[in-house]
């Protein structure tokens, strides 16, 4: 379902796209509710409607209280299993094999835009697909331990010391992934189009960086179902749903 969206507008974001340098993409949540993962913010649906970020999903939350972690998110972690990407995802892949995107800068956890064929992907929040240990530093894929969290409730311990496991998300009081950052901000530098996709743009620091390409001389395309900050910064605005307009824009792109 899409708001009040013109061909007009998409074509002209499709050309955008087409003649672009380098082309940079910031994507949320919004992307990725059409594959059937909620995001965390809005109003009624949202996750933290139903749970208070900092008692679960802080570092301290999981130090102190691991079982409440780990109940909080086994759910959001069996969306994800049972996920697909959607057109979005594949368009996105589709613009980046043919080298009219450089990278995909997101914020989602769910390894989609991967499972769809991208490859330039930076994850600002790290991924759900991997667990470390925090005592011994191992790490494993989510895989040899979905079965037993997901469906017998158990929670995750390392194989090597015995240790809790940590999924690879980035929790409240943790810092980004630095190298992550470094080329997120690198590539914001360098381009000529961000094109954000499916984010309200309310997170810090993520939010800031289509303003960093912006103050360096880039265009804008937003496409997100709720109005952002720089909006009016924009060169194209379409309000709505990204699995519906994204293959589209792409279309004219490689057309």
């Amino acid at each position: 379902m899409t708001g009040e969206v013109s061909g007009g507008e998409i074509q002209k974001a499709g050309s955008l796209l087409k003649s672009a340098r380098h082309a940079v993409v910031l994507t949320g949540a919004g992307i990725s509710t059409p594959s059937g993962i909620p995001d965390f913010r809005s109003q009624g649906s949202g996750l933290w409607n139903k749970a208070n970020p900092l008692e679960v999903a802080s570092l301290t939350a999981f130090r102190r209280s691991p079982e409440r972690f780990f109940a909080w998110l086994r759910p959001l972690a069996a969306q994800i299993a049972r996920a697909a990407p959607n057109p979005a995802h594949q368009a996105l892949a589709d613009l980046e094999k043919a080298g009219l995107i450089k990278a995909v800068i997101t914020q989602n956890i769910d390894g989609l835009h991967q499972a769809a064929g991208s490859q330039a992907v930076l994850e600002l929040h790290g991924s759900t697909r991997s667990l470390t240990c925090l005592s011994c530093h191992n790490s494993y894929l989510i895989g040899q331990f979905l079965e037993e969290f997901v469906v017998q409730g158990k929670l995750p311990y390392c194989r090597n010391c015995g240790k809790l496991l940590k999924p690879d998300i980035v929790l409240f009081e943790e810092m980004l992934p630095a190298s992550v950052w470094q080329s997120a901000e690198a590539h914001c530098r360098q381009a000529d189009l961000v094109l954000v996709v499916g984010s309200s743009l309310e997170v810090s620091p993520a939010s800031g960086l289509p303003w960093t390409a912006l103050q360096s001389g880039a265009q804008l395309i937003i496409l997100n179902f709720t109005p952002t900050y720089l909006d009016s910064h924009a060169s194209v605005v379409l309000h709505a749903d990204a699995a519906e307009i994204l293959p589209q824009m792409a279309a004219h792109a490689l057309s």
